[in-house]
């Protein structure tokens, strides 16, 4: 990763394509092979192929059987009018919505200037960039992240599907910028309220909110929780997290599985509502509707008293098993009483150490001592 958060990958792809638009690899030529492109950059082969296949997405580059990879003939058109459509393919359609052309080289083009890493987000407020990423959010906050394509921002803009790519090199990047902007549209206060339990319940009360205004943020934010994405607004919430449990006697071991646990525990709520909400932008059909639909198949299910004791604790005509909300109010009261208590055992047990100063204490190794005591 560069110090602005570029990805090499789009860098080398950037500075290829910078090369063709200058007419230095004209049409047909034969751009850098991975193996020169791993020599010249001192990059890996997969880095490497992962540049040149982003190039040959947005149309650059094209792969000639026994010959290499060489620029397409599609490169030397105009990338602004390249809709797919005909009709719509005779005049300049270069401007976004909400853009000024300031900073352009001609009328009616799309301001020019804006690269990866321009802000500590990537998307300054009031750019280009920042209109496309605006305009993605609002498509996949009604449609669903399915019905997010480069083709549907494109037609939703006014723009070529190829005027995009001057912005957002790949769909993976704008599903990162999406990410980071929604995430980080409430800001965590510094230094925030009085106590740990306060600030971390204000945390996973933000991270909920943001969860709710955007149905298809978990499935970014927590596509791996153990890797999660380079998304800053969420590095932040992390250290902010950190920071809120710092000096209170936990390892930094613990103290980075605390933090992950709750915020895995915030953002497993929020994909359960994801999901609802995806299976209703596909099919047209409320999770109620479905429960309803589904009340014979659950009366045959719970028929003869069979699992008797759950049959007993689900209300008389529940279309829902429990109300998200509720649910988010309770598992968190659960987590923050489940953080005291390993708190209280850290304290009891004496100052925790991490590596370099000699055995730490897990809370693994904590539990198996107050069994045993």
């Amino acid at each position: 990763m560069e110090p602005d958060g570029t990805p090499p990958y789009l860098r080398i792809a950037a500075s290829i394509r910078d090369r063709i638009e200058s007419g230095e690899l004209p049409v047909g030529r034969r751009v850098p092979s991975t193996r020169q492109i791993v020599r010249e950059y001192g990059v890996a082969m997969a880095t490497a192929a992962k540049a040149l296949n982003v190039l040959r997405q947005q149309g650059w580059v094209r792969t000639v059987p026994g010959g290499g990879t060489i620029v397409a003939e599609r490169a030397t058109a105009d990338p602004r009018r390249d809709t797919g459509d005909p009709a719509r393919d005779t005049g300049d359609t270069g401007r976004g919505a909400g853009d000024t052309g300031r900073g352009a080289s001609g009328p009616g083009r799309v301001a020019e200037g804006i690269v990866p890493g321009a802000s500590p987000t990537g998307v300054a407020p009031g750019s280009t960039r920042d209109v496309v990423v605006r305009a993605a959010i609002d498509l996949a906050d009604r449609e669903g992240l399915t019905a997010l394509t480069m083709r549907r921002l494109a037609a939703r803009l006014n723009v070529g599907p190829m005027s995009l790519y001057r912005y957002i090199p790949d769909k993976d990047e704008l599903l990162r910028l999406m990410a980071d902007v929604a995430f980080g549209e409430e800001a965590l206060p510094e230094p925030g309220p009085d106590g740990w339990r306060a600030k971390l319940e204000l945390s996973a009360r933000v991270q909920w909110r943001a969860y709710r205004r955007h149905p298809w943020l978990p499935a970014i934010m927590h596509n791996s929780l153990v890797r999660p994405p380079a998304v800053p607004s969420g590095v932040r919430m992390v250290d902010w997290e950190v920071r809120a449990l710092g000096g209170l006697g936990l390892s930094g071991h613990d103290t980075l599985h605390t933090v992950l646990a709750l915020d895995g525990y915030v953002g497993g709520i929020a994909a359960s509502h994801a999901l609802e909400v995806q299976a209703e932008h596909d099919t047209g059909i409320t999770g109620r509707e479905r429960m309803s639909a589904d009340r014979s198949l659950h009366a045959d299910l719970f028929a003869g008293g069979r699992f008797g004791a759950l049959a007993a604790v689900i209300p008389p005509g529940a279309t829902v098993l429990a109300d998200l909300d509720e649910l988010f109010e309770f598992g968190l009261r659960l987590h923050l009483d489940g953080i005291d208590a390993l708190l209280a055992r850290s304290a009891a047990s004496g100052p925790a150490q991490d590596a370099g100063s000699g055995p730490k204490r897990t809370s693994d190794q904590m539990r198996r001592d107050a069994s045993s005591g």
